[in-house]
């Protein structure tokens, strides 16, 4: 199973939103996709219409051991799509996950104890560097790095490569950056070329071709339980994420490769 994670510790940078449009997107293509919703808020599960009462067991139940992947996985209501859902209970794991052996692996061992179900498992993570992260980026091969195109955002890339370094000395020398989506771009405003410019001549071929505009629709949608490219396919923020599934894709091995 290929594993991404989508981390940025700087919030509202569009990583739940890039999550779920990507899952949606390989699931319509035909893969059978896993999404982890690791953030104690919950915001993924929510995106893609799993309510509170059809999370009996979840992401927290996973990483202290009392369930199994394949236990709390449930089916949403795209084709081939399921999700790891996220409860408040998550917003304590990383004091209790203190304690208990291997804490920086829990993730890792879960998913390779999960059955051969899914093609690949996107992991969405919360707005921080804290232990959730670290499990995150620990279980995974590949990071993919939603970038909003506003100043302040590349304050903190230069925080995360450095976390991704520390990772890959420490536990998981295999993670490798997938690459930067830019996320936010609004054409009418100077600052977001700008960042977007700035971004590429740091990073070059790392950071994705395409670029996922300001939209309304990606706003809307989770409150419908909707991925966006579900509740409105013809919308601007839709068709970006089409086409930065495509570009994902070529960069991923093939789904029959161990990654």
């Amino acid at each position: 199973m290929i594993r991404v994670v989508v981390a940025n510790q700087k919030g509202g940078v569009g990583k739940t939103t890039t999550a779920i449009n990507l899952a949606t997107a390989l699931a319509a293509i035909g893969w059978r996709v896993l999404l982890i919703d690791l953030d104690p808020q919950g915001n993924a599960s929510t995106g893609v219409g799993v309510a509170q009462s059809q999370r009996e067991r979840s992401t927290y139940d996973v990483l202290i051991g009392s369930a199994s992947v394949a236990e709390a996985a449930v089916a949403t209501r795209v084709p081939r799509l399921d999700l790891l859902p996220a409860t408040v209970d998550l917003s304590g794991a990383e004091i209790e996950l203190v304690e208990l052996e291997d804490r920086a692996r829990r993730l890792d061992k879960a998913l390779l104890a999960a059955p051969p179900r899914w093609d690949i498992c996107l992991i969405d993570c919360p707005p921080s560097l804290g232990l959730l992260t670290v499990n995150a980026m620990v279980a995974a091969r590949h990071l993919l790095v939603p970038l909003q195109c506003e100043f302040f955002a590349l304050e903190g890339l230069s925080q995360l490569l450095q976390t991704v370094e520390r990772i890959r000395l420490a536990f998981n020398p295999g993670l490798s950056i997938l690459g930067v989506a830019l996320t936010m771009f609004d054409r009418r405003n100077n600052l977001s070329q700008q960042v977007s410019e700035d971004v590429r001549a740091c990073l070059g071929s790392a950071v994705f071709e395409t670029v996922v505009p300001r939209n309304v629709r990606l706003s809307e949608a989770p409150s419908h339980g909707l991925p966006a490219l579900i509740y409105d396919l013809r919308c601007p923020g839709s068709e970006a994420y089409v086409k930065l599934a495509r570009e994902l894709m070529a960069r991923l091995p093939q789904r029959a490769e161990a990654a």
